[in-house]
């Protein structure tokens, strides 16, 4: 008999805790305090982990794209300016950008220091952690620009300045709170604040360091691609490949939580508007190339980054029509990018001004055809301050440490290689 109850009494029970629950369920549909704190700190490190894998397709990106004497350096620039961007970002950055005033220009040079609290949505770690990946992300898009001829360790110098104080003063005048937030500026996951930032200091490091030997031609116009044939494309397609799915937490996770099913739903489609973004770069770039006879894969890679980029600034308003277009946007202007920076004989190793400063511009001031609460007054005033900023005080900067320091390989040493002459270390025992 007692085995009896047992039997019957066990599933009786389960059935009326599930029926209870159904019923809170019907009867209340936002989860506690709590709760909510859980998920959204869970979107801020899953996201967060997801962008600082992008850490891994920028080093495979450049690895590809330079020559095979300079792949090395790379993986060394990569990782170091990661490592020197977490501890800028944790030293000074982090409240340089969150500690601002209201409609201010400038935070505090202190460390950060965590005072979570669960009213507050999330735990201060996740947030931190989150806003870093994306201070070494703006970092890494100078490393690419610069190439074969730059020095390691005065580049590391510069990442420490821009991860440090450069970046964290203009995330800090939108994301902080500051006086572009204030005017109405908007850029939900850094078309500009991220990768104009990057690209502007980038094309201000191209400017004073001046193009490889040999990279231009006395009329001016670009030399053979042989001498300066990328390593490996497979290993750029692999970057790109990485770099795309980084970007779902770039742009997911700048939602900023997903306590509810409204922010569920739109994480969903900010997911959607992402991948589509980024097909329509690859398309429109394969397309404009083909009509110059053949279809180029590094303008099709490079296009898929553009469209990204673009995509960045509202990921979630456009349809996904729009996000094509805007994508597709993007990726024409890497193409046409590209030529404006062979005319003006700026060295782009990799491609980055075009994709990144170029497309994010492109994605900023096209914010109010999809989103309603902005216009493009203010979109321009966002967009030409943080650039205009970067840039002046990058060429400041460049040309300082050029003045001292030096920050290009002597000639002997850029014929050799930067493998040979920074590191000492080859990648690849089949030479170019």
């Amino acid at each position: 008999m007692t085995k009896l109850i047992k039997k019957v009494s066990v599933p009786l029970i389960s059935l009326i805790f599930l029926l209870n629950m159904s019923s809170a369920g019907m009867a209340d549909t936002t989860v506690s305090a709590e709760v909510g704190f859980i998920f959204n700190t869970l979107l801020f490190l899953m996201c967060g982990f997801l962008v600082f894998f992008m850490a891994c397709g920028f080093a495979m990106l450049e690895s590809g794209m330079v020559t095979s004497k300079s792949v090395s350096v790379i993986c060394a620039k990569n990782i170091g300016l990661v490592s020197i961007g977490a501890i800028m970002f944790w030293m000074v950055g982090y409240n340089l950008a969150y500690g601002i005033s209201p409609g201010g220009y400038i935070g505090k040079f202190i460390p950060w220091s965590d005072a979570s609290k669960i009213d507050t949505g999330y735990a201060d770690g996740s947030d931190w952690y989150f806003q870093m990946v994306f201070c070494v992300t703006t970092v890494s898009i100078v490393s690419g620009t610069l190439a074969e001829r730059i020095k390691l360790w005065p580049f590391f110098l510069f990442a420490a300045i821009l991860a440090g104080i450069i970046y964290p003063i203009v995330m800090g005048w939108q994301w902080g709170g500051g006086w572009l937030a204030a005017a109405g500026f908007s850029d939900f996951a850094g078309s500009t604040l991220v990768h104009s930032t990057g690209g502007a200091a980038a094309l201000a490091g191209a400017i004073i360091l001046g193009p490889r030997l040999g990279r231009f031609t006395k009329k001016g116009e670009a030399a053979a691609i042989k001498p300066f044939a990328a390593s490996s494309i497979p290993l750029v397609t692999i970057g790109v490949f990485i770099l795309w799915l980084g970007w779902f937490g770039f742009n997911g996770g700048s939602q900023l939580a997903i306590g509810t099913a409204p922010d569920a739903i739109a994480v969903s489609k900010i997911f959607i508007n992402t991948l589509l973004a980024g097909a329509g770069g690859v398309l429109a770039a394969a397309a404009l190339t083909r009509l110059s006879g053949k279809t180029d894969v590094v303008q099709m890679l490079n296009g898929c980054i553009g469209g990204l980029v673009a995509i960045t600034a509202e990921p979630l308003m456009p349809s996904p029509l729009a996000s094509i277009l805007i994508g597709a946007v993007g990726g024409i202007i890497v193409v046409y990018g590209t030529k404006l920076l062979f005319s003006l004989k700026i060295d782009d190793v990799v491609g980055a001004i075009p994709a990144h400063m170029f497309a994010g511009i492109w994605g900023t001031l096209i914010v109010p055809a999809t989103n309603s609460g902005t216009n493009f007054g203010t979109q321009l005033l966002g967009v030409l301050s943080i650039n205009v900023f970067v840039f002046v005080v990058a060429l400041i900067v460049w040309s300082i440490m050029k003045s001292t320091m030096g920050i290009r390989l002597s000639k002997e040493a850029e014929m050799k290689g930067t493998d040979v002459s920074e590191t000492g270390v080859i990648a690849y025992s089949i030479r170019d």
